[in-house]
């Protein structure tokens, strides 16, 4: 009788795709995944010995690209002292160390730090704080949250009450979540003049709910996954200032958008305001492990946890010390590091040349923003041919929906970048000549 061992001894690659379930992905998977062996700098080695570039960074991570020999080195440094050790009851200094980092490089007064073991948790957190806030002063109606559409927060059943609830990719649960109140994507531009139409309905729902409202939730600057959206942050600063002035708190879901992606170490850095809540993970660890922190106020801590009430949440493995030493090199490592200069340097390589793309037959839009760079389709791609040629091509990217976008490493090399913006090129005019 073959064992599924047997089974995975004789051919582990048609063992996987039998039985391995893949993100947002059908079971068999309709375009079976690509095996890769290994990984080194922005470069991912395929089992057949094909190399591709990698314009992905692992979905933002993997800021200082693969086999990065410091982060190993801090791997196998704290390994030697500890994997592993429950954070309940005991601490230990990486992540004291951490916390101490994160503390000093975003927005005052943002200076108490939860770890938790991925993004989506860590919005999970930011909303539960939220809720335990102003249940602690008395305000227990204040249950709801107030977010915009075309967002994305994560997979999770609180995150995913607050991603956009019809072009999402949830709204087959939307029966099984909480209601919360939703305005119009931002829509004004990232430089230029402000038009107070921009913010008027969002103004509206805040000011006929706010008796309900507990936070709003947005990214900052970048609307992630949600479909890549960039807006300026004037509409942030009246959100500051509505919140303010109604009593909601305001979260950051600086996820996908924390050190560096955008041209500043944080999202909110655009903006010269401060969240009352900050969620940050991805790039934390330079995508070497899942740890994600959620940060806030000393009032807010203060608040909830009066007559030593305790905040409600634990993950397992949270404050992972080997996450959190790794975590400390990637940030050092980084500051250290001339990536701001870098980040502009790909960022006007984008748009230098995508450019050439606008107004191309089924071509909605062409951004970009530090190192993200953009083509956004008038309908969705077909992966099945797109996905394959890209790897043909000898670049890895992950095309969603109407988009195809990259958001490299930072330490991709002018080349190895005009490879990737040179293919999704190519790719886009054979899409445009697809649509004629």
């Amino acid at each position: 009788m073959t064992t599924p061992l047997d089974s995975f001894q004789q051919d582990w690659k048609a063992f996987e795709q039998a039985h391995v379930w893949h993100p947002y992905a059908a079971m068999p998977a309709v375009i079976p995944p690509f095996a890769i062996s290994s990984a080194s700098g922005v470069r991912l080695k395929l089992e057949d010995g094909r190399e591709l570039i990698d314009g992905m960074s692992s979905w933002w991570a993997a800021i200082h690209g693969y086999n990065q020999p410091v982060l190993n080195a801090a791997i196998q440094s704290q390994l030697g002292q500890m994997s592993h050790v429950m954070f309940g009851g005991l601490t230990h200094r990486p992540a004291a160390e951490l916390a101490a980092l994160l503390v000093q490089l975003t927005p005052a007064p943002l200076d108490q730090v939860f770890f938790a073991d991925s993004g989506s948790v860590a919005v999970e957190v930011a909303i539960k704080m939220a809720l335990q806030y102003w249940h602690a002063k008395g305000h227990t109606n204040k249950e709801r949250l107030l977010t915009v559409r075309g967002g994305y927060h994560g997979d999770t059943f609180g995150a995913m009450a607050v991603c956009d609830p019809v072009t999402g990719m949830h709204h087959i649960f939307s029966h099984a979540l909480p209601k919360h109140y939703f305005a119009p994507a931002p829509h004004c531009p990232l430089s230029g003049e402000w038009d107070d139409a921009y913010i008027a309905e969002f103004r509206a729902l805040l000011q006929a709910h706010h008796h309900q409202i507990a936070a709003v939730i947005l990214e900052p600057i970048v609307q992630g996954a949600g479909g890549m959206r960039f807006y300026g942050p004037e509409y942030l600063q009246q959100v500051r200032t509505l919140c303010d002035e109604y009593g909601v708190l305001l979260i950051f879901d600086e996820i996908a958008t924390g050190f560096g992606r955008t041209g500043r170490l944080f999202a909110a850095d655009h903006t010269g305001i401060s969240p009352d809540i900050m969620c940050v993970g991805k790039a934390l660890t330079g995508g070497y492990m899942t740890l994600a922190a959620t940060l806030t106020s000393r009032e807010i801590s203060a608040q909830i946890s009066q007559n030593g009430n305790p905040f409600m949440h634990g993950p397992t493995f949270m404050a992972n010390p080997l996450a959190c030493a790794v975590a400390i090199a990637s940030i050092k490592l980084l500051l250290e590091s001339p990536w701001h200069s870098r980040v502009a340097e790909i960022e006007t390589q984008f748009r230098q040349g995508l450019e050439g793309c606008r107004g191309l037959p089924g071509v909605r839009d062409v951004r970009t923003l530090g190192a993200i760079g953009v083509i956004e389709f008038d309908n969705p791609l077909d992966m099945g041919w797109i996905q394959p040629l890209l790897v043909e091509k000898g670049i890895w990217l992950r095309p969603f929906g109407r988009l195809l976008y990259a958001m490299p490493p930072f330490i991709i090399s002018d080349k190895e970048l005009n490879k990737i913006i040179t293919v999704m090129a190519e790719v886009t005019h054979l899409i445009s000549h697809n649509h004629e």
